[in-house]
């Protein structure tokens, strides 16, 4: 729906980022400058009563001498705040506008916008509800699908255990950044650098372990347990042999002991993965890997800047289970240029022939910042229609091999309006995903572009991001480790 100009009744920064979310998911595209119109003018009109506990919303189009008016109001429960129970019925009642009136297409998450869908799910259930209940406001409230209740329902369930044990303050996790990758994907929007000079690499990795030293002092001052470890990036395993082993010998004698129980190293592109980086892995006692295909078909993996094949992929899990690592985990992403139902039952039988303990299926995100936005009208992708159709393939496929959901998370502008969900067996789940998408654990990050996230008392968070900047990060990287110091401080005391 294409739109010349639009009014809404408030200038308060959530209210128009709430209505911008229905916008955008319903596709209304406001252009001043548009040769061609549906109609000339959309207006908002949000009309909130404190006391009835009540959101009235009237939506007003207007083309030519012709004016169409909707209008919907709907009331808070008795257990919702005003504050966020209002910008969810401004949502619910546009929402309703859109489908009922408009005859828009339902949405599988309905008004459900944000990164951690499950956090809505604990919430509930700590306000007592049952299965049944929460399911039903799901629904209800917020216009979720049956199955995606289900979904996040079940995952929320099952993460219960491990939420509870991040209820010591004293248990934490590490995240470790190396920001490079041999080459920049498509549709990548990390700050990610490709990987850099010998000289500056040395310098890198200085800092590094300059300010892993620090954080190691930190979490002996506060005596800390550490819980699980990650290597991410970026593609930590871009390093060369020796640079990588020495990494991975600098974070197991910093952060191991005898409260760890996982200890994870991305090798997320095959092609920078070989036996000899896979033993190192073992030596220093990770237990989990990720090797990322995305896809087995080499058109699209030349086509979005990958440089493997899907043979290559086949050789590192060679590698990897030759050297004795325990757990491969593989991301797959539905919705890649070019890509249909074929290519998602050819990816992901392919991918099930090679016997991974998790798959991750990730649907194609359009990330501000990465090549595939800018290029997005260049391009061609497959519709919604089709994102849905593989993604139920690919699903399928995972459960009959075995394997249950047991961590979720959005972002915007995904395809098919879907999500990325993670799948292990039962006892194999990875504890770091569920505890930083729970946000109920301290996780302290360190590396270029690495974020530390503190609990403090009462589930509240602060956050303290590195900079994104490599140099940046090289140059004021004491500006960065005094910030962490002040959070624990105010966290935990001195």
């Amino acid at each position: 729906m294409i739109i010349k100009s639009f009014y809404l009744n408030s200038t308060r920064e959530i209210i128009v980022k709430i209505v911008k979310e229905i916008l955008v998911l319903f596709k209304v595209n406001i252009d001043e400058n548009a040769t061609y119109a549906d109609y000339d003018r959309l207006e908002i009109i949000n009309e909130v009563s404190e006391e009835n506990r009540s959101v009235k919303t009237t939506l007003i189009l207007h083309k030519d001498d012709k004016t169409l008016s909707f209008n919907r109001i709907s009331y808070l429960h008795a257990d919702e705040s005003v504050k966020a129970g209002i910008n969810r019925l401004i949502k619910l009642n546009l929402y309703h506008i859109f489908c009922e009136d408009l005859r828009k297409k339902t949405a599988p998450w309905g008004i459900l916008h944000g990164v951690r869908p499950t956090k809505i799910v604990h919430r509930f259930m700590e306000n007592g509800l049952n299965r049944e209940e929460l399911i039903k406001r799901l629904k209800d409230d917020y216009e979720v699908t049956a199955p995606k209740a289900n979904l996040i329902t079940d995952i929320a369930y099952l993460q219960l255990p491990f939420l509870e044990k991040a209820r010591d303050p004293r248990l934490i996790s590490v995240y470790v950044g190396i920001p490079f990758c041999p080459s920049r994907c498509l549709y990548c929007s990390f700050p990610s650098s490709i990987l850099p000079s010998d000289e500056v690499t040395a310098k890198y990795l200085k800092t590094l372990r300059y300010e892993i030293e620090q954080i190691k002092a930190l979490i002996d001052k506060y005596d800390f347990k550490v819980q699980t470890i990650y290597v991410g990036g970026g593609t930590p395993t871009s390093l060369n042999e020796n640079d990588f082993d020495d990494l991975l010998a600098l974070v197991a004698k910093s952060f191991k002991s005898d409260y760890l129980e996982e200890f994870t190293v991305e090798a997320g592109r095959p092609d920078s993965i070989n036996l000899e980086k896979a033993k190192s892995i073992v030596k220093y006692g990770a237990d989990r890997v990720s090797v990322n295909p995305q896809t087995m078909q080499d058109r699209t993996l030349r086509l979005i800047g990958r440089r493997h094949c899907a043979d290559d992929i086949i050789r590192a899990f060679k590698d990897v289970r030759k050297a004795g690592i325990k757990h491969i985990n593989t991301d797959l992403i539905i919705g890649l240029p070019g890509e249909n139902e074929a290519d998602a039952t050819d990816t992901i039988k392919k991918v099930i022939d090679l016997q991974p303990d998790d798959i991750t299926l990730h649907a194609l995100a359009l990330k501000k910042g990465s090549e595939l936005k800018l290029i997005r009208d260049n391009i061609v992708l497959p519709d919604d229609e089709t994102v849905q159709n593989m993604s139920a393939i690919m699903t399928k496929a995972v459960a009959d091999y075995g394997l249950i959901p047991y961590y979720i998370y959005r972002q915007g502008y995904m395809s098919g309006q879907l999500e990325n969900v993670g799948c292990s067996r039962k006892g194999s789940e990875g504890i770091y995903n569920i505890q930083i998408m729970g946000e109920r654990q301290t996780i302290l990050g360190v590396g270029g572009a690495a974020t530390s996230k503190i609990v403090y008392p009462g589930k509240r968070l602060q956050t303290s991001f590195n900079a994104k900047d490599l140099y940046t990060y090289l140059n004021s990287i004491d500006k960065y480790i005094d910030r962490r110091k002040t959070l624990l401080k105010d966290a935990y005391g001195e």
